[in-house]
């Protein structure tokens, strides 16, 4: 069955959705990441050590978490959407290598791999993340030792 072009041009805006969150998240760009959620979206990141709550409270969180990593790289790829109207379900395949520098200055290097599940909402403003959940698949390597996620 052909898409249509409503569903070709939806298709391609939750890409970059999904992009996008990964381009905030790798920058450190907290602005750029309020242009991804709704701002009552409900978010989950326990299964790979992180926290859960409304989106204002989960930005506060990777704020203080992910200032402790000089290097973050999303890799997202596999997406699978499901559109009705306007709402739609994505599962995406995400490979996050992760770098903590140590007291030595050493760097330690660990990748998580798991899936971002979002249901996902059309707003005013163009698609938005209204649910996540990151489902955890594997980690290759070892957190750092002295690993300690400011309060």
């Amino acid at each position: 069955m052909a898409l249509s072009i409503q569903e070709i041009s939806d298709r391609i805006e939750i890409g970059d959705l999904l992009t996008r969150y990964t381009v905030a998240i790798d920058t450190k760009d907290w602005g750029l990441l309020d242009t991804c959620f709704v701002p009552d979206a409900k978010l989950d990141y326990t299964q790979t050590g992180g926290i859960e709550g409304e989106y204002p409270v989960v930005r506060e969180w990777l704020e203080k978490a992910l200032s402790v990593f000089p290097v973050t790289v999303h890799y997202i790829s596999n997406s699978t959407v499901e559109l009705d109207g306007d709402a739609a379900s994505a599962r995406t395949y995400v490979i996050n290598p992760m770098g903590f520098q140590n007291p030595d200055g050493s760097m330690h290097m660990f990748t998580v791999g798991g899936y971002y599940v979002d249901k996902l909402v059309r707003t005013e403003d163009g698609w938005r993340i209204r649910e996540r959940l990151e489902e955890s698949a594997f980690m290759d390597g070892t957190l750092p030792e002295a690993l300690q996620i400011p309060e």
